[in-house]
Parts: structure tokens; C-alpha cells; sequence
């Protein structure tokens, strides 16, 4: 029976950059001038999770950024996929993964990065056809080295690890030949968002984009 990745439009936006800036934004009024700086840096995946009330308004917002890639994080229940998807998400990140929600997903068709934090949730989601996975929270689930033992038996399965991820781990990271990308919030640290200096984020936009895999 031959394999069919169920995966092929997430992995391919986790090959678009290094990073994905993991977003949780308050105001919608910073939605645009953040995503713009942020795609200007070089990062145009980004992951707005469904942490705050403002949320699917930001997304909706970044949906209208030219060069950008806009995903809902944080989706958990077949209500996150609807609204995600009105919202206009082109993508999904879930800190899991149940059947339920990936029902939803390939009913609405929106693409899932699905998470997973061991070998025997990695190969559940592999038999259903995911082998682009997030595996989270990556530093709490040992790391580096949980990652690179993982994909000795399974090397067709690649990471986006996200969880504890910074600019001093990130390189670590990326240097595991199972690992595509990674998530970060680094990159838009709240008081600079509040502030709006938005050169200054397009600055570690810049810098998160030039880590090399």
C-alpha cells in the first residue's frame, strides 16, 4: 500500500522559513503593521493562536497581508476549525491531536500541523497519513535529543518543535536532519508589539530568518 502524506501543504510552508512566529495578539489594530514587519523580515508563516478574544479578528486581519501565510494555533475542538477557517486561516497548529479534530480538519481542508511528543504519538499520526508534525512542548519533552532519538526509527517523519524555543536553542534545533522548522514567540515579544516599534521586530525577524537549517 503506498503512503499518501496528508501533510504536503504544511510542509510545505514550514519549508518556507526557519521560524514561525507563534503570535498571541490583544489588539486587532496591531495585526497588519505586525504581520507586515514580520513578512518584511523574512518570516511570512505565521501561527495566531486562539488564546485571546481578539484572536479571529487578527487572523482575518493578517489574512490581508500581502506575501503572507496566516494559521490558527490552539485548535482543539471541530468549533476552533470552522471559525479558524471563516476567519481565514489557510492552516492549522494543534498542541495534539484526537480524531476528532483531524476529522474536522480534512472536512474543512484545512491543512493541520498535529502534535505530538513521543514515538508512539508521532506513529499514530503517521498511519493516518501526517508526517509533518509539532512536536510540543518541545523542551519540556526533552528536547534536542528526545527529537534526534525519536527519528532514528522514524526518519520519515519530520519536527517544527515549538515550546521553549529561543534564539540560543533554535540552531540546535534546526541542525537535526528531522527537523524543519521551528516555533518561536521570540520574535514579537509583547512589549515591543504594545509599542509598536515595529522595526525593531522586522530586526529579529530578520535575524530568526537567517538561522540556517
Amino acid at each position: 500500500m503506498t503512503f499518501q502524506s496528508r501533510s504536503a501543504g504544511t510542509r510545505a510552508l514550514c519549508e518556507l522559513a526557519p521560524i514561525i512566529p507563534v503570535l498571541v495578539v490583544h489588539d486587532v489594530a496591531h495585526a497588519v503593521p505586525l504581520a507586515e514587519a514580520l513578512v518584511r523580515g523574512g518570516l511570512p508563516v505565521l501561527e495566531v493562536t486562539l488564546r485571546t478574544p481578539a484572536a479571529l479578528d487578527v487572523i482575518a486581519a493578517m489574512a490581508t497581508v500581502k506575501g503572507g501565510h496566516v494559521g490558527a494555533g490552539t485548535l482543539i475542538t471541530p468549533a476552533d476549525v470552522a471559525a479558524a477557517k471563516v476567519a481565514g486561516a489557510t492552516f492549522g497548529v494543534s498542541p495534539g491531536a484526537t480524531d476528532t479534530l483531524l476529522d474536522a480538519c480534512e472536512a474543512a481542508d484545512l491543512p493541520i500541523l498535529p502534535g505530538a511528543a513521543s514515538a508512539s504519538e508521532a506513529m499514530r499520526l503517521l498511519e493516518r497519513g501526517y508526517d509533518m508534525l509539532k512536536f510540543f512542548p518541545a523542551e519540556a519533552s526533552g528536547g534536542v535529543d528526545a527529537i534526534k532519538g525519536i527519528g532514528g526509527p522514524l526518519p520519515q517523519i519530520s519536527f517544527c518543535p515549538t515550546g521553549g524555543i529561543n534564539p540560543k536553542n533554535a540552531p540546535k534545533y534546526l541542525a537535526l536532519s528531522n527537523v524543519v522548522c521551528a516555533g518561536g514567540s521570540w520574535v514579537a515579544p509583547n512589549d515591543l508589539v504594545n509599542a509598536g516599534k515595529w522595526d525593531a521586530i522586522e530586526e529579529l525577524a530578520r535575524q530568526a530568518s537567517g538561522l540556517s537549517r
